[in-house]
């Protein structure tokens, strides 16, 4: 498991969102990732990219439905709202959450 927070909630929202398609869909597709695209389940958070790339390669033009459903999934976690930016694009979606979670963490300490 993840050490950080946002990596633990991106994980859980990634296996809630696999979920979603039934328990036996989700674990083809984590054995998919791990033995066709070598990303074990525990490493998602740490490579979002090849995720992404992975989940489009599975999915094809059905892959930004699956990454609305993680993002929304994240937010609702980290108690954020999801918007939906116009030209939607996961990885920069993910990234800019990210991002404004940073300064929660400094304000924190």
């Amino acid at each position: 498991m993840p050490s950080n927070r946002f990596d633990r909630m991106l994980l859980c929202a990634v296996e809630e969102s696999l979920s979603s398609l039934g328990d036996s869909p989700k674990q083809a597709i984590f054995f998919h990732l791990e033995n066709s695209f070598n990303i074990k389940r525990e490493g998602i958070p740490a490579n979002i990219t090849e995720f992404a790339k992975a989940i489009e390669g599975i999915f094809g033009i059905g892959a930004p439905y699956l990454e609305k459903l993680i993002a929304k999934r994240l937010c609702e976690k980290l108690g954020l709202s999801f918007e939906e930016m116009k030209d939607w694009d996961f990885l920069e979606y993910i990234n800019t959450v990210q991002t404004c979670l940073s300064p929660r963490k400094e304000s924190s300490k």
